[in-house]
């Protein structure tokens, strides 16, 4: 991974109009690697006049056969989306095709659209249509009645038929929402030609009576086809595989089996990082299936009703186990900070999706975890022994894959669409295999003596040299974590993880969002408190060991004015500590927050005033404040997020300023200038603009380091940049 290099000078000068950014250099022969390159937002394509605010989503998705266009099913506004990416750093949108129905998959075969649309009435009357649209001008070609519920399609490598999995879904409120519910699923297969399909040829593959889990009622899944026309499909819910010929005729079939998992966290609501339990005898309930060669296939084991193993299994098409991944993927994304906490007691990362594609002779299989919104990378030429190589970022719960090998490229649909709650909006996003470094990850705590999992990185400091120290805030409420950094390798490395306690116990009521040296080997840290939570506005004096030494609240005066947003970063100047408030409190001028000051030595209080930008939306306000030589610098950003995002600024106040008044004064007012627009910054790994830019250091030698805040990889991508200019 490059640490990305940007403008600044010696000084910290003004340098906010640079947008391009120099990657370390690296070897002459560089390696070839996946980055992503570009997003795009799902609403893009609505026409004008539409109403943008209603959710839709990027699920299933496919790449015209030469490579230039995609198309992707939107369940929520009911269409079929499509993107021109003949320039693929820029797509652009080509408007949705109205389905007249909720669209569960679709498969081009050359520049035909083979969109799978379900049109059931009820849980127990099934019903849908697999439908063939010109890909360009969008009329509809062809409509075949598949008899029941659609839920995947795959298309053979010669593009003579197409599979389609008929799930005939569960109702999970029905009974105790389990398997035997009719009708039972199966799989249709149609003949395809001259760009269309031919619906005489329909004919249906009976896989009932297979199963050991309700051998009555198969619910296919999903079915990838080999080059001899093996067609293999997952029964997720019954937890089996079964092969079939391109007639329809069961060729075998086995179980899914089951995996004993060790060393993971199978409990919700701790709120903490803890990998120490078990699962025996966990269900793989197979998602995606893909052949890797002619006899060998992979599964993705999300898991559905009793199941989920959270990893992947290689067979052998005669149901010979060749590989299992146990927990090594969920353990190399935890050590990646995407590790979803909250999906603990449910099935961790879920592996779903998944896709299998030849780049430069080595045949890769790309792995999505729907729940950490990542992919792994693997290599997969040797089926019994795959080698993890990246794990990309993605959106917000990648649900589709496409290879699009001819043109060195990956894509992947993420389904997410947090309109309503106003988060982002469900993503497009194009990865480019190029030589070159990785970009992503720039943080990890692979190495480390124990798995350690980390997120939700708020404030930071800079230790000696190439160190920093970074704090979790309270979505880890029950693991508060003081974090070591090495920036001296690329990525950066967690090389420590000091747990912030009080009585030898975790601390408590903690929402750590600042943290800085007291010069004697410890730390001060500054913790945003919320009074209808019981957690006090406060500082922290913790010890090197990481024990709460001396505890800080604020005076009367102050909290008499209080609202929920308080202190977002803290830094020290000789005896004062200065600590940044994020918004106004209820004695403050519109636009202007407090820089609040409390001497160690004197023990009183103080503060000034910062004059922050007026937001067009939602609010603007401080999350960091960082002393270095003759100036102070802060983070000031809005809350917004993706095209949204306006202000994401590091600004500068002269230390010079910086002298408190009383509090309950006439405040001055300090002087800032921009130093830098990280909006740029935030663009060049090629994803949407995050709206938590929290943690700012400065190293002796005048590196800055900024970070983000991933929120616990909840309603959040999960991704965490670190990066660096001087």
């Amino acid at each position: 991974m490059p640490i990305r290099t940007l403008c600044l000078t010696s000084t910290l000068a003004l340098c906010a109009g640079t947008a391009t950014l120099a990657l370390t250099a690296g070897s002459a022969m560089a390696d070839m690697n996946f980055n992503r390159i570009a997003s795009f937002a799902v609403p893009r394509n609505m026409a004008d006049g539409e109403d943008l605010s209603r959710p839709s989503s990027a699920e299933i998705i496919s790449v015209s056969a030469d490579g230039m266009t995609l198309a992707y099913t939107d369940s929520p506004l009911g269409v079929l989306g499509r993107i021109d990416i003949t320039d693929p750093a820029n797509p652009k949108p080509l408007g949705n095709i109205e389905l007249g129905g909720e669209p569960t998959a679709v498969s081009i075969v050359g520049q035909t659209a083979y969109v799978a649309v379900n049109k059931s009435e009820s849980y127990a009357k099934p019903s849908g249509h697999l439908s063939a649209f010109d890909l360009a001008s969008g009329e509809e070609l062809a409509q075949c009645d598949l008899g029941g519920q659609p839920d995947s399609t795959a298309f053979a490598k010669d593009s003579s038929f197409i599979a389609v999995a008929i799930e005939n879904e569960r109702d999970e409120g029905a009974g105790d929402g389990r398997v035997g519910q009719m009708p039972a699923g199966d799989v249709v297969m149609i003949d395809l030609g001259d760009g269309t399909m031919d619906c005489a040829t329909l004919r249906h593959a009976d896989v009932t009576g297979l199963a050991e889990i309700s051998p009555e009622d198969p619910e296919p899944e999903f079915s990838d086809i080999n080059s001899l026309g093996e067609v293999a499909v997952t029964l997720q819910e019954n937890n089996h595989i079964v092969i079939l010929s391109r007639d329809g005729e069961v060729l075998n079939h086995f179980s899914a089996g089951s995996v004993d998992l060790e060393g993971i966290d199978a409990t919700d609501e701790r709120a903490a990082l803890i990998f120490d339990e078990s699962q025996p005898g966990r269900l793989r309930e197979p998602d995606a299936v893909q052949w890797v060669d002619d006899n060998h296939i992979a599964i993705a084991n999300e898991g559905d009703m009793d199941g989920g193993s959270r990893g992947f299994t290689v067979f052998n098409k005669d149901g010979t186990e060749v590989y299992e991944s146990g927990t090594s993927f969920e353990q190399a994304v935890i050590q990646l900070g995407h590790y979803p906490d909250k999906r603990s007691d449910a099935k961790g990362i879920e592996p779903e999706g998944m896709e299998i594609a030849t780049f430069d002779g080595v045949p890769y299989m790309f792995l999505l975890a729907e729940r950490a919104s990542v992919i792994g990378v693997y290599d997969m030429s040797d089926p019994a022994s795959p080698v993890l190589k990246q794990i990309l970022p993605s959106g917000i719960a990648p649900e589709g894959v496409v290879a699009i090998p001819q043109r060195n490229l990956l894509v992947s649909a993420n389904e997410s669409d947090l309109i309503e709650d106003g988060g982002v909006r469900s993503h497009v996003m194009i990865y480019e295999y190029a030589e070159g470094e990785a970009a992503y990850p720039t943080l990890t705590s692979e190495g480390m003596d124990e798995l350690t999992g980390w997120g939700a990185i708020s404030g930071m400091v800079a230790g000696e040299g190439s160190t920093l120290y970074a704090v979790n805030d309270s979505f880890y409420g029950y693991q508060p974590t003081i974090f070591t950094i090495d920036t001296s390798t690329k990525p950066a490395h967690i090389t420590n993880a000091l747990r912030v306690t009080r009585a030898g116990m975790p601390a408590q009521k903690l929402d750590m969002e600042g943290i800085t040296l007291d010069g004697e080997g410890g730390f001060w840290v500054a913790s945003e408190g919320r009074t209808d939570r019981l957690i006090p506005h406060a500082l922290y004096h913790v010890n090197s060991k990481g024990e709460i030494k001396d505890e800080i609240g604020l005076p009367a005066e102050l909290l008499a004015h209080e609202t929920r947003f308080g202190f977002e970063g803290i830094t020290k100047v000789g005896d004062w500590l200065w600590m940044a408030v994020q918004r106004e409190w209820g004695d403050d001028p519109k636009d202007h927050v407090k820089l609040l000051a409390y001497n160690v030595e004197s023990e009183e209080w103080g503060a000034v005033l910062y004059p922050k930008a007026t937001p067009d939306a939602g609010w603007t306000g401080l999350s960091e404040i960082v002393a270095h030589g003759d100036w102070v610098y802060v983070i000031e950003r809005d809350n917004q997020i993706g095209d949204a995002a306006i202000t994401k600024k590091i600004y500068r106040i002269p230390a010079s300023d910086m002298v408190p008044g009383a509090l309950g004064s006439d405040l001055k007012v300090v002087t800032k200038e921009e130093v830098r627009d990280l909006i740029p910054d935030l663009k060049s790994w090629g994803g949407y603009v995050v709206d938590k830019v929290e943690g700012l250091a400065v190293t002796e030698d005048g590196t800055v380091w900024v970070s983000t805040d991933n929120d616990g990889v909840d309603d959040s991508s999960g991704e965490t940049f670190l990066w660096s200019f001087k």
